[in-house]
């Protein structure tokens, strides 16, 4: 028995209570009957006895970034991890040590100090537990895999309060199913990562087109991604101009389409790399050599907490001419302006990890679609916001491969889940969980049922209530 959690406790009508309870999706409102903070890994496993010893839902809260809001659990204790926010980088050892409380920004500063990264977030303020159990897709993934691909060890505490290591050589079941299993298998409060000679000077920045040139962007865009070496990570955007000094007064608040990169090689190498995008004639060419580190932060202003969102996410198994038709013309004009679809590339280190080797499979196919759908908090503007993105979803699925990358996607039930898998993984995962949290303690997920609930559809939550 673990001695009992002395750590913080904030409850309803505390100082404090309404921003811990606070998730980066403002369509989520949910009031914990008390949140913990806990300090340390002791005080995490103390706190998880006395959660489940009084039979209460737990919540645990990573960075707070996730879609689904799962941070938070109405009636029951979150499990406040932002405490564990400790960094600390061995530039010898290429190692880098991180609390499951940090977040990527401090993460990227404090290894750019030493010209190292490892795979992190694409907004700086994503939780690095989440992203990491999640796979960890980013920039850098084409060059320096996955975040999960990069992960060494991690510090665990299990659903009855153990403190355990996961790594190749121990518990060797449970590091398989951490990397890629989201949080179903226990609190990691510790990671420790690989890291890779990266920057600190790349060359990256946006290229910012028309919304009526969108097609011949993607297409070429296509062209140029189609065995481009790994040091290029890149994304299409479908966009609004944002009224900002850098686009050309007559575009603001109008579609538009975007081309983020990030290249990591030799910066004339990546010049001529971009050329037949260049040759398009973009209305704004901001790439140009950065800091890795301003590269992580170029999509925090059009992510900004609050706003209400509802995404989903397919992998693509091709992307014909026919498809990029359809996407373009079923994305623009969005209902709201924040709104964004984001289509990223596969290839690279990413696909060089075996199929079988971390619970996040799905590796090899070529292209990733994000549909983010975000508008100013009014419940009001919800279902127009909401269909729009189910609607351009549908349109795209001729070309979905079944599969998803699940931090992208919503609460779209346990069904969902087991297909970003696939029946033989998901079978494992479950045997795993089956070992681990029997009794589906850290549910409040993507959820993965152990193999006792048979029959039984996961408790998950549901963060979009049309009223």
């Amino acid at each position: 028995m673990t001695q009992p959690y002395t750590g913080t406790t904030i409850r309803p009508g505390e100082p404090g209570y309404d921003e811990a309870r606070r998730v980066f999706n403002g369509l989520i409102d949910r009031s914990p009957e008390r949140i913990l903070r806990p300090r340390d890994t002791d005080e995490v496993a103390a706190a998880v006895e006395s959660a489940v010893g009084e039979g209460r839902p737990v919540s645990v809260y990573g960075g707070g970034h996730g879609v689904t809001g799962s941070a938070v659990v109405d009636g029951g204790t979150c499990l406040d991890l932002r405490a564990l926010d400790t960094v600390e980088v061995w530039p010898q050892e290429r190692l880098l040590k991180v609390g499951g409380g940090a977040r990527w920004g401090a993460v990227d500063a404090a290894t750019q100090a030493h010209g190292l990264a490892v795979t992190g977030g694409r907004v700086s303020t994503t939780g690095v537990a989440g992203l990491a159990l999640g796979s960890g897709s980013g920039w850098l993934e084409r060059r320096c895999g996955l975040t999960c691909d990069n992960l060494v060890e991690a510090r665990v505490v299990t659903a009855d309060g153990r403190r355990v290591t996961a790594s190749s050589e121990q518990n060797p079941d449970l590091f398989w199913a951490l990397r890629g299993g989201g949080g179903n298998f226990g609190i990691v409060t510790e990671f420790i990562f690989r890291l890779h000679e990266i920057g600190p000077i790349v060359l990256g920045g946006m290229l910012l087109y028309p919304g009526t040139q969108a097609a011949d962007v993607i297409t070429t865009w296509r062209e140029l991604v189609d065995g481009a070496p790994e040091e290029l990570g890149s994304a299409v955007a479908l966009i609004t101009a944002p009224p900002a000094d850098f686009v050309p007064e007559p575009a603001r608040g109008h579609p538009a389409v975007g081309v983020v990169v990030c290249w990591t090689g030799d910066l004339e190498r990546g010049r001529r790399l971009l050329a037949p995008l260049r040759a398009l004639g973009p209305a704004a060419d901001l790439v140009q050599p950065m800091p890795y580190t301003a590269v992580q932060q170029l999509l925090d202003q059009a992510n900004p907490p609050g706003l209400h969102n509802y995404w989903s996410a397919d992998f693509l198994t091709d992307l014909p001419d026919r498809a990029v038709e359809t996407l373009v013309a079923e994305a623009q004009p969005a209902p709201s302006p924040f709104t964004q679809v984001i289509l990223m590339h596969g290839g690279g280190a990413v696909a060089r990890v075996g199929e079988e080797e971390t619970a996040f499979g799905q590796r090899r196919t070529p292209f990733n679609l994000h549909f983010l759908g975000m508008w100013p908090p009014d419940h009001a503007e919800d279902a127009r916001n909401i269909g729009h993105i189910r609607g351009l979803v549908a349109a795209m699925k001729p070309w979905a491969a079944g599969n998803a990358y699940l931090n992208f996607i919503g609460d779209e039930g346990l069904t969902r889940v087991e297909a970003a898998f696939g029946p033989a993984k998901f079978g494992r995962l479950r045997a795993i969980k089956e070992v681990w949290d029997p009794h589906n303690v850290f549910r409040h997920n993507q959820n993965i049922p152990p193999l006792r609930e048979r029959g039984r559809v996961a408790e998950t939550p549901t963060p979009v209530t049309l009223t």
